[in-house]
């Protein structure tokens, strides 16, 4: 089995070639990533020299180069992480993200195509929108699509492009839709590895209005874990929501860091709130 993964040197992509390498050694793992300002090819360092792995410096907006990778190492999946996913960026530069998110996933699709292998996309559960902070819903996979940002329409719009392609041209495609990912090798632009690094260094902890905003946290090696067993075990075609039931406020989150750290919550500062910033997120994960 080969497994060429997208943005595997990011966050989560990086922390699923980890699990993936530990939990089916015989696979051959193929990582692909433009190394932007988020991904980091030493988080790959213990593997670097690893005979089932490869790394390959790339964007996946380039057709010529990502054709010749497949070419090359005739993959069976492609698991797409790579994409700009800091909201706030999307709000200030939305062209970028349009420009990987969606036309980089139309590559790759194309790809699969052409060298027949099953397209897993990697999706988020900001395609839903918001929930409301007082009630009890949660988004379920025919929640409908109703995106607030610029990156999460343009992830909206991948997964969509996701389903045409399996339904146009009978691509075996799968999409999984996560909540909030934390854990190891996160770019402290993110709300928890910021706040960590910020209060050991006793600067001020920036909040949006008064923090009541509702996250659902999911480790990020569960995360893997759902992923592994959806290109295993999921169906074609479908789409997979993977929470972590987690549900907590950013300002209980901020005040959980600056009591594990012993520092005072006099370095929270409140901030003025991000343009169109959704309320809660809550995933129902029954489906997996």
């Amino acid at each position: 089995m080969t497994i060429i993964v997208t943005g595997g040197a990011g966050f989560i992509g990086s922390n699923f070639i980890y699990y993936m390498m530990e939990h089916h050694p015989e696979y051959r793992i193929i990582c692909l990533d433009k190394l932007t300002y988020a991904g980091n090819i030493r988080t790959l360092e213990p593997v670097l020299d690893n005979e089932n792995f490869r790394f390959i410096k790339l964007d996946i907006c380039d057709r010529a180069g990502v054709y010749a990778l497949f070419e090359e190492e005739k993959p069976d999946i492609i698991v797409n992480f790579a994409a700009e996913s800091h909201v706030d960026r999307s709000i200030a530069s939305p062209e970028v993200f349009l420009q990987t998110n969606i036309i980089g996933t139309s590559v790759l699709l194309d790809a699969c195509r052409k060298y027949g292998a099953h397209f897993h996309q990697v999706s988020t559960d900001e395609v839903y929108g918001d929930l409301p902070l007082d009630c009890n819903a949660m988004f379920t996979e025919d929640s409908p699509l109703k995106p607030s940002s610029p990156y999460s329409s343009s992830k909206a719009s991948a997964d969509l492009l996701v389903l045409a392609y399996h339904r146009t041209y009978g691509l075996p495609v799968t999409i999984s839709r996560c909540s909030n990912n934390y854990g190891s090798y996160q770019f402290p632009e993110k709300l928890i590895p910021l706040m960590i690094l910020n209060a050991l260094q006793d600067k001020p902890l920036p909040v949006y209005e008064q923090g009541l905003n509702v996250r659902d946290w999911l480790y990020v090696e569960d995360h893997c874990k759902a992923i592994d067993m959806i290109l295993h075990h999921g169906k074609i075609g479908e789409v997979y929501n993977i929470g972590g039931h987690n549900e907590m406020r950013n300002i209980d989150i901020v005040k959980m860091i600056c009591r594990e750290l012993g520092k005072s919550e006099s370095l929270i500062t409140f901030v003025e709130d991000r343009n169109g910033h959704d309320l809660r997120y809550a995933i129902d994960n029954t489906k997996i």
